[in-house]
């Protein structure tokens, strides 16, 4: 795993072999990116939440491109351990990991987000209603910007606050936009 771009650009980390997780491959992470870059100012005190966070890797980007503040929820153990371990070889006081089961964690908070990104295991049977759950905790910002990754037998293209979808080889991201209305 290494950060793309940014303060911790070249930086790689070494994920066990052992872990569970499908990190963001490379070649998507980095599209994933380019398409942000025409929505979001990342040096602007961008604030992000991470949902599964897994290996930390879209986590370990954002905070490496300039986001301020950074929420990574992980519930397996070992995935949380190496993201506290990878956060602090960075020493990055942006850096927040929050070990909960998302579901439970997006029902107790409280702040919005310019930034939700999820890659949930792609067979979760509740993935189809995670964009209604972020919607409905009004966790972005007016203006906010949410994207799913998924496989490629969901299709969200008709929620009310879907705008792109993007398919990188097998890995999917929907993007949705919150309005001013929704987040008031």
């Amino acid at each position: 795993m290494r950060a793309i771009t940014g303060k911790y650009k070249g930086r790689h980390f070494s994920v066990p072999h052992t872990f569970k997780a499908r990190p963001t491959t490379d070649f998507a992470k980095e599209n994933l990116f380019n398409v942000l870059n025409s929505h979001l100012d990342f040096e602007e005190g961008i604030t992000a939440l991470d949902l599964f966070a897994g290996t930390g890797s879209i986590s370990l980007e954002l905070l490496s491109r300039g986001c301020t503040r950074v929420i990574s929820v992980e519930k397996d153990p070992l995935h949380y351990k190496f993201i506290t371990q990878l956060f602090q070889s960075l020493k990055d006081d942006g850096a927040f990991p929050i070990r909960s089961d998302v579901f439970r964690f997006v029902e107790r908070c409280n702040e919005q987000f310019d930034f939700i990104f999820a890659d949930p295991p792609y067979a979760l049977k509740e993935l189809e209603l995670i964009p209604d759950i972020i919607f409905n905790k009004r966790l972005l910002k007016p203006d906010g910007l949410f994207v799913l990754e998924h496989g490629k037998t969901q299709d969200f293209s008709q929620h009310l606050h879907f705008f792109d979808h993007r398919a990188y080889g097998s890995v999917n991201f929907s993007f949705f936009r919150a309005t001013e209305p929704e987040c008031e």
